[in-house]
């Protein structure tokens, strides 16, 4: 998409269409990026405009202004911009490996998780957060998907090579909840008064249900349950993943005197694949990887460091594991501002 759109004087109902015709479209309505909403949209941009990588496949080095129309048509309101700017910024970061998490057949989509105080700008960090129903949830994580797909040349069944694909790739964004442990992004080194945005190339949640559990060693035993998946890419490409607590089961756990550093510790002990639960031609796969088991099984990744955690979600006995491509790593930027 090209930085001014020359397009006939449409109405809404009609710029549905044509927008999916110009192969702009996710496949939902979008809003037209008149000049005076992309104005309007740049005019509350904090600062100068970012210099942006090309995002590939096409090799094209967004402007802000073309990044701006597609948060405009993702139904943005001006607040959200510099949130999606951090977002597109993160995936450019060659650790996130932006062409390869493209281009699979994997059904990852770019995760979007929201740190810090922007997270009062509408966004949701509890019940239903994974979720719709909040706008800002909503159109972030899509206007990141409609930049690598009208900007970036992803298009699905083109250069998006996923074989089922995931609802996450219409837009997969949340943001993290008060927590008893200290958030996602102090945990990476930034202050407690950096809003900040994480990225990855993810699955969509996985859920953890644990109402029978009465303790933190109890809940971490079903939640190594449920990462020690034989079908992950986790298993054999050995990249990161995400465990998002719901405040019910980080409370026990921090009740019980856990801390991030003892869960990721734990977690690490117990998620081990049995080996009867690798096919015979997977043992062969591993092997010829390099991928060698524990005593007890495979593990989940390459060591606890690639394992992140953090607190989000309302009231319920419920947690969730977001497991990425594998060939990725988990991005943080700080938001403009």
């Amino acid at each position: 998409m090209t930085d001014v759109l020359d397009v006939p004087d449409l109405d809404p109902g009609e710029w549905f269409g044509y927008a999916e015709e110009q192969g702009w479209s996710d496949g939902l309505p979008t809003v037209p990026p008149t000049e005076a909403l992309v104005d309007a949209m740049l005019a509350a941009f904090p600062g100068d405009p970012p210099e942006f990588a090309p995002l590939p496949p096409a090799r094209m080095i967004p402007r802000l202004r073309s990044v701006a129309a597609n948060a405009v048509m993702a139904g943005c309101r001006p607040a959200d911009l510099p949130v999606v700017v951090a977002a597109l910024l993160g995936t450019t970061d060659p650790a996130y490996n932006l062409h390869g998490s493209l281009a699979t057949t994997h059904p990852c989509a770019p995760m979007v998780l929201v740190s810090g105080p922007v997270r009062d700008q509408g966004f949701n960090s509890g019940g239903n957060c994974f979720g719709q129903g909040t706008r800002a949830n909503a159109v972030v994580g899509r206007a990141l998907s409609l930049v690598l797909r009208n900007v970036g040349g992803a298009t699905p069944g083109v250069m998006d090579r996923s074989t089922q694909g995931s609802p996450a790739k219409y837009t997969f964004c949340f943001a993290e909840a008060d927590s008893p442990f200290p958030p996602l992004h102090v945990q990476r080194g930034f202050g407690p008064e950096d809003s900040v945005v994480s990225v990855m190339a993810a699955e969509p949640p996985h859920n953890i249900n644990d109402h029978g559990s009465r303790t933190g060693e109890e809940i971490l035993v079903t939640i190594a349950g449920t990462m020690a998946e034989s079908g992950s890419n986790n298993v054999y490409v050995r990249g990161p993943h995400l465990l998002v607590l719901g405040p019910e089961h980080a409370d026990t756990l921090a009740r019980d005197g856990w801390t991030v550093e003892t869960i990721r510790e734990r977690l690490w002990e117990l998620a081990r694949i049995p080996f009867d639960r690798i096919s015979e031609g997977n043992h062969v796969q591993f092997d010829e990887s390099g991928i060698k088991p524990e005593e007890d099984g495979y593990t989940v990744s390459d060591g606890l460091r690639q394992l992140h955690v953090c607190v989000a979600g309302g009231p319920g006995k419920h947690s969730a594991w977001i497991p990425s491509f594998g060939a990725t790593e988990l991005v943080s930027r700080v938001v403009p501002g």
